[in-house]
């Protein structure tokens, strides 16, 4: 018997005690990390003697006395891709990165007003599938058993905690300010989401922009800050951070959501304009940015899991597809890697981007591309998903969103 089957069974036995017990989020949080310390465990009699503990000492995995597994956990495979599938229909992974949900938008034109909307395909942790979700905005926490999620037209005025498990909301949590956004900290145990006046997808009529030389309806900034909002507990706290008026922050895009350091301590916001980012300690104060998070701001892939490389910018020329990989000490290009667009870290090698071979794709454009996994220091690419169609514009087209497995 291994380690994992010894953990299982005592955690059966204890459901057969507590038939009712259910678990919160930062306990399903917390599973997770304990997971992986188990597999780090050298010995089975060490880990034994650690699983009767966690016996005595933590919640249950499951409901109603039957452990209950995501499909993420259960299919352990270091690869799971469907170079045949756009947008995705069954579930995504590489390493320790899943594809938790992807969203596609389409616009609606009531009253002369254009309203981005979101249409979620969300994981279904039960059947390892992508189901259709029409949530206004939502996060995947570490661990992928939980999504937080904000419903009707934003800003929204409580937070959802979502069951991936059972499709169902577990909790509300109300707040004082409406919210457009919401992101899960590093550790799962709190979020971060960034109030609006108004929804940020509404383009007004009565604030039009000029396009192309034509009249559309336009952007209108009215962020007010972020509240950082303790799990567990509820509880949360609204700081004031409203858009920038010096010019630095404002150009154009009425969003501007918070998101979390890397190591989870400080909240920043992005922008096109310098200094392209600007941070804030968890109590509302600004901050300076740290110095080993000096990557590409506008790259989503980030910090690697260790913290010592950084995803970069394109870094094509010609003929060539090109990604750069930093050093996040110094911002400076270590080397680059054959892809477009890094997305998500699998792993500190590792990174699930979009990409497209040149001899695929040649005379189809840049927006014909597909996920791809890629490895630091070598040539070997891994498809994990089919083609999005090669138009920036198409209503179908799928953005990934990305959590810990």
């Amino acid at each position: 018997m291994n380690v994992e089957e010894l953990v299982r069974d005592a955690f059966r036995e204890e459901a057969a005690d507590t038939p009712h017990a259910s678990p919160s989020l930062v306990d399903r949080v917390l599973d997770v990390r304990r997971r992986i310390r188990r597999r780090r465990l050298a010995s089975l009699a060490a880990a034994t003697a650690a699983a009767v503990a966690l016996t005595v000492a933590l919640p249950l995995l499951g409901r109603g006395g039957h452990e209950v597994r995501p499909a993420s956990e259960m299919n352990r495979s270091d690869i799971i891709g469907h170079p045949d599938q756009s947008p995705p229909k069954t579930m995504i992974a590489a390493g320790d990165t899943v594809l938790s949900a992807f969203v596609t938008k389409w616009v609606k034109q009531p009253d002369g007003d254009m309203v981005s909307q979101r249409v979620y395909g969300l994981l279904d942790q039960k059947k390892g599938t992508y189901e259709k979700t029409e949530w206004a905005f939502l996060d995947v926490a570490p661990g992928s058993r939980t999504a937080a999620v904000l419903e009707g037209e934003l800003p929204a005025r409580r937070i959802g905690l979502l069951d991936l498990i059972t499709g169902k909301v577990d909790r509300w949590i109300a707040l004082d300010q409406g919210v457009a956004s919401v992101a899960f900290s590093p550790d799962g145990t709190k979020l971060v989401a960034t109030t609006y006046a108004k929804n940020p997808d509404r383009r007004l009529a009565a604030h039009p922009e000029i396009v192309d030389g034509r009249k559309t309806p336009g952007p209108v900034p009215s962020r007010t800050g972020f509240t950082v909002v303790d799990v567990e507990s509820g509880r949360s706290d609204w700081h004031k951070a409203p858009y920038s008026t010096d010019g630095t922050g404002w150009f154009g895009n009425a969003r501007e959501d918070f998101d979390w350091s890397h190591e989870g301590t400080l909240v920043h916001s992005d922008s096109v304009m310098k200094p392209f980012r600007a941070y804030y300690g968890l109590d509302g104060t600004k901050a300076d940015w740290p110095k080993d998070e000096q990557g590409s701001p506008s790259v989503a892939a980030g910090l690697s899991p260790d913290g010592k490389l950084s995803a970069g910018d394109f870094a094509g020329f010609g003929s060539t597809v090109a990604a750069a990989i930093l050093d996040p000490h110094t911002g400076r290009r270590v080397t680059t890697v054959p892809v477009q667009q890094l997305l998500a870290w699998a792993d500190n090698k590792r990174l699930v981007a979009w990409g497209c071979d040149p001899k695929r794709c040649s005379g189809k454009g840049e927006f014909h591309n597909q996920l791809l996994l890629v490895t630091i220091g070598t040539d070997r690419v891994v498809q994990l998903s089919g083609f999005r169609k090669a138009d920036a514009a198409y209503p179908g087209r799928w953005t990934p969103v990305f959590s810990s497995r």
